[in-house]
């Protein structure tokens, strides 16, 4: 009955505004992300380029979770919405950490799978920004939500295969050379895993309020 109730008021629409703002912020980190990855002089300037979209993000998710308390009849379950941005700032949260790693270790040069795993990171990002306006009209949308969510989790896979081989080309190379080459390389792998990680987070919270509104 609550639930019939609450699909007659008024509803507050702004959230949508918010999502897509921080969704072109994570595109924006990921670009970045991308851009270092790279290499070269203009490292150190990608990074903090990442750091600078981090920012802006948590700024935006701040803005969210205040609506989501002050906000009588918000789109959907206030925790849904919690988690949905939530997951959305931890995957950008990851860049910034891969970033730090990169200018605490002085990396320069990048490994042709961690360049790949960067172009499928821009990948995920534009589907998250694609699937957040269908949350608006989710009854005509489940197709698509699906189809976007679906492909997040295939993206992520990939990432998960040019993990492992990264890690086991990196180990050829540098297992009769320094030691430390490998262990900086297998955590940048590790960071970058992560971000694929967090991004699939946000497709299974997608996936979790669709099957509740519908």
């Amino acid at each position: 009955m609550l639930r019939w109730f609450r699909y007659f008021l008024p509803r507050e629409e702004r959230f949508f505004e918010l999502f897509a703002r921080h969704s072109q912020t994570v595109v924006q980190g990921a670009l970045a992300l991308q851009g270092m990855l790279r290499g070269g002089d203009e490292t150190p300037i990608f990074c903090q380029r990442v750091n600078q979209f981090e920012n802006d993000a948590d700024n935006v998710t701040r803005e969210v979770l205040t609506a989501v308390r002050r906000t009588f009849i918000t789109p959907f379950d206030r925790v849904d919405i919690k988690n949905l941005i939530t997951s959305m700032d931890d995957a950008i949260d990851q860049m910034q950490q891969t970033a730090k790693a990169v200018i605490l270790f002085e990396v320069r040069t990048f490994e042709p799978p961690m360049r790949e795993i960067g172009t499928l990171l821009v990948e995920c990002a534009n589907l998250v920004g694609r699937a957040l306006p269908l949350l608006q009209s989710i009854g005509n949308n489940v197709a698509m939500l699906t189809a976007i969510t679906e492909e997040l989790t295939k993206l992520e896979g990939r990432v998960d295969d040019l993990h492992d081989i990264g890690l086991k080309e990196l180990f050829l190379k540098h297992r009769d050379a320094n030691a430390m080459d490998f262990i900086v390389g297998a955590e940048i792998y590790d960071h970058l895993e992560k971000v694929a990680d967090r991004f699939d987070d946000v497709a299974n919270e997608i996936n979790s309020i669709v099957i509740e509104q519908v």
